[in-house]
């Protein structure tokens, strides 16, 4: 079914990527290395590394931090920095030397659906993506590199596919299995739709509570939240596709990364009408299923909402926060059969 592991983004400040470059930071992160020991003591079969811990090291010294892991697919994480003139010859190099085949990036820095507060920049931020990615993604290839465009929160399932679509054969979807939610898409349609270019997973899970204006997205152990996931499963079981990892064997497995949700509640303000701006008609009954899914595992309206990093609590609090959720997403994919118990 899948080939599961880690990334660093549903335990950043344990690792010390939350915050980063700011006070608030975790003064004592575990960095790299302590990323890479979590995700070995879990069994991770895949590894996603963060960008900004290769990009100090040299060849020699990513060649010999590759040299010292197990042998499994492993990913690199970027995202446009919307500068002019950007390329992503950083990531090519990193990704190369780690012994990677995938740059796993999002193309804007919008979250929770909200484009339109972007007002007229949403329009240049799209076409910054389209050149930017139709560009890099031919010299991608030239380096034997693949490109997976995430559901960062940002675009719907057609849109990421009329991206990857025109940018060419190496370029498809790293589908996140509870963004869906924040486009107003049911993951499972989400899922179908882009299934046909699928480059890899981030398992993520969401417990709901419904406003006035939408709803918040509020990250809790995968397994114990509304994102269906053995429907998504089963969607790329049953389609005809390949399930590849980087190297698109038919005797391997669709990678996927662990990804608890952020420490951030989202806030879909899919109520609000100025919130639809920017986006295409679609059939609402799509909404309505998607709705429906969120209810399933739904707070109070009136109880806390907010994680420890939210309430302003210690760096042990939201650690020990993060590795708790972590833990108990390792045990519900076990009690699945999607991970080892070895």
């Amino acid at each position: 079914m899948f080939q599961i592991g880690l990334n660093p983004y549903g335990f950043s400040h344990t690792v010390g990527l939350q915050a980063f470059g700011t006070p608030r930071a975790n003064p004592d992160g575990t960095g790299l290395r302590g990323f890479i020991r979590i995700a070995t003591d879990i069994g991770a079969r895949c590894f996603e590394f963060d960008g900004r811990w290769l990009a100090p090291l040299n060849n020699d010294e990513i060649a010999a931090l590759a040299a010292e892991l197990p042998d499994v697919p492993r990913l690199c994480s970027y995202w446009l920095q919307h500068v002019p003139g950007e390329t992503l010859d950083e990531a090519i190099r990193a990704t190369r030397t780690i012994g990677a085949r995938t740059i796993r990036i999002h193309l804007t820095p919008v979250l929770e659906g909200a484009r339109a507060k972007q007002g007229p920049r949403w329009q240049q931020l799209i076409a910054h993506a389209r050149e930017t990615l139709n560009r890099e993604s031919r010299r991608a290839a030239d380096a034997g590199l693949q490109i997976a465009i995430e559901n960062h929160q940002d675009f719907g399932s057609d849109e990421l596919m009329a991206f990857a679509e025109e940018a060419g054969p190496n370029v498809g979807i790293a589908l996140d299995t509870g963004n869906a939610f924040a486009v107003a898409e049911d993951p499972v349609a989400f899922a179908m739709r882009v299934a046909p270019r699928i480059k890899h997973v981030h398992l993520k899970d969401y417990v709901s509570q419904f406003t006035p204006e939408g709803f918040r997205l509020i990250r809790c152990a995968i397994g114990d939240g509304c994102v269906p996931l053995q429907e998504i499963a089963d969607v790329f079981e049953d389609s005809a596709i390949p399930l590849g990892s980087a190297v698109r064997r038919e005797d391997t497995l669709l990678t996927a990364s662990i990804e608890v949700g952020a420490l951030d509640a989202r806030h879909v303000r899919v109520f609000a009408p100025d919130w639809w701006a920017g986006y295409p008609t679609r059939p609402v009954g799509e909404l309505r299923i998607a709705l429906d899914r969120l209810k399933t595992k739904r707070l109070d309206d009136n109880a806390e909402y907010r994680t420890p990093w939210e309430l302003n609590q210690s760096t042990s609090a939201i650690v020990d926060y993060e590795l708790e959720q972590l833990r108990k997403s390792v045990a519900n994919l076990k009690a699945l059969g999607w991970m080892s118990h070895g």
